[in-house]
């Protein structure tokens, strides 16, 4: 994150703007809507500055720039035709510590004005760090066309009720209550303008919602799947519940960048597992889920991948239900077609494969008692989910059964991530290839005549393919 986004409180606050042609202009016109004290310092300005010179909202001194200007100010535009005296001013506000705008010169900056919408008291800051201001102008517009006119309204009149709610309500029931009113029937009178009315039905909402929370409160828990790790993945569904949640229990095989699609408030809980390290037993993990919902909690229960494939959801739900606690499941894609998808290898396909099956690769005592002659057979794919540590046991296993060596298979490592490798070989060569390359945790193991047509489908080339990969 190169700048971090911050609302500038600037109401009576000193504002020197250097230079007052129509660029300055424009800046000025947001820091005077801002309730600024402006003082304008120029040798002339243009027909715009001359007129807020003469509503007294702006002083001009009609001069050059002197550095004794600077005293005391709170913000610094600098906007001139001039480079040596955006220069000199950038550089001398900067070493006085004074946040300086320097327009059209991103390098000289240390703040920069984002574009806005304007939904007073609501606003929304667009920024592209000044590498694309029209981008940002774009986005503005289709947000000014998606949010209600009377926005604003609605938070001024949340606003006035915020004492009332934090006197009857306690968290994180406020957070449920304020989410009712928002996307009911309170917004859809503001947004008509017919505050008399939005205000009466919030006042009635309020006293119905603390008495049907006079009980034992109850929550609800979502079961949702956050695929194999490209955020883009998620549902529509699993990106609202996960703005909803107040607590989350994520798995290991949860990516970054799909936990940064939590609404940022939320109590993140870890609870994965690895092979031979269960810091968190699946049993306690169901009993947190019963336990944080009778406390009027939403919970997230976050996994990778999809929650009833190899995601023990269940074991959860049946957890949930024998308790009575509301719950929710969101599917998720899972790993091998998100994987599959992503390496060029189309699970099912008319002339290789008629079926795929999805089996549990993790070696037991050191063993799998799989049907190895069945899954030996040819015109099939299989997918072994975490299949890494047992690899050479899953080959050797099929190629005893009948499966012949050079039949086609691979190791998906971090597959949909940006960090995805996609190790292309055979039964016999794969383990070796693999163990070489020293790849880690999460993997996929697919086996099958579909493998060999990556070379023609993959359309997803990471930039950390493995050399030699791809035989």
């Amino acid at each position: 994150m190169e700048y971090l986004p911050l609302f500038h409180k600037l109401d009576g606050q000193p504002v020197l703007v250097v230079g007052a042609g129509p660029v300055a202009a424009r800046k000025i016109r947001l820091v005077v809507a801002a309730g600024a004290a402006v003082t304008v310092v120029a040798p002339a300005a243009c027909a715009e500055v001359q007129a807020a010179v003469a509503a007294g909202q702006v002083t001009l001194v009609e001069r050059c720039y002197q550095p004794n200007d600077l005293d005391g100010r709170a913000l610094v535009i600098v906007a001139t035709n001039f480079p040596e005296v955006n220069r000199q001013v950038a550089g001398e506000a900067t070493a006085r510590l004074i946040p300086l705008n320097a327009v059209d010169a991103k390098e000289l900056c240390t703040v920069i004005f984002p574009s806005i919408v304007d939904r007073s008291p609501v606003q929304i800051a667009i920024s592209t760090a000044g590498t694309a201001p029209v981008l940002a102008r774009l986005l503005r517009t289709q947000l000014e066309a998606l949010l209600p006119a009377r926005l604003g309204a609605l938070a001024s009149l949340a606003n006035g009720f915020r004492e009332r709610v934090a006197e009857r309500i306690a968290e994180p029931l406020r957070k449920k209550f304020w989410e009712q009113v928002f996307a009911g029937p309170v917004a859809e009178q503001s947004y008509q303008g017919n505050l008399d009315s939005a205000e009466r039905q919030l006042a009635g909402q309020l006293d119905q919602f603390v008495e049907q929370q006079a009980g034992a409160p109850q929550g609800e828990v979502y079961l949702v799947g956050g695929g194999p790790g490209d955020p883009d993945l998620l549902t529509f569904k699993a990106v609202r519940l996960m703005q909803q949640a107040d607590i989350v229990l994520y798995d290991r095989l949860v990516s970054p960048a799909v936990l940064d699609k939590v609404r940022r408030d939320a109590e993140l809980v870890y609870v994965g597992k690895r092979a031979g390290d269960h810091a968190v037993s699946q049993e306690n993990i169901n009993l947190k889920l019963v336990e944080f919902a009778q406390q009027g909690m939403r919970v997230l229960r976050l996994k990778g991948g999809d929650p009833f494939i190899f995601g023990r959801g269940g074991e959860e739900i049946a957890t949930l239900a024998e308790h009575n606690i509301p719950f929710q499941v969101v599917p998720g894609i899972t790993a091998a077609a998100g994987c599959a998808s992503y390496a060029g290898i189309p699970l099912t396909h008319r002339d290789h494969a008629q079926s795929v099956r999805f089996i549990a690769g993790h070696l037991m005592s050191g063993e799998l008692d799989l049907d190895w002659a069945e899954l030996a057979k040819p015109h099939q794919t299989l997918v072994f989910y975490m299949g890494l540590s047992g690899m050479e046991t899953i080959c050797g296993q099929l190629i005893a059964h009948g499966a012949p060596a050079g039949r086609p298979a691979a190791i998906i490592e971090k597959g949909t991530q940006p960090d995805q490798r996609n190790f292309i070989a055979d039964l016999a060569t794969l383990p070796a290839m693999v163990r070489a390359a020293n790849a880690g945790a999460p993997t996929l193991l697919i086996v099958g005549d579909v493998v060999g047509l990556h070379h023609q489908l993959n359309w997803y080339r990471p930039s950390a393919e493995p050399a030699g990969a791809e035989q």
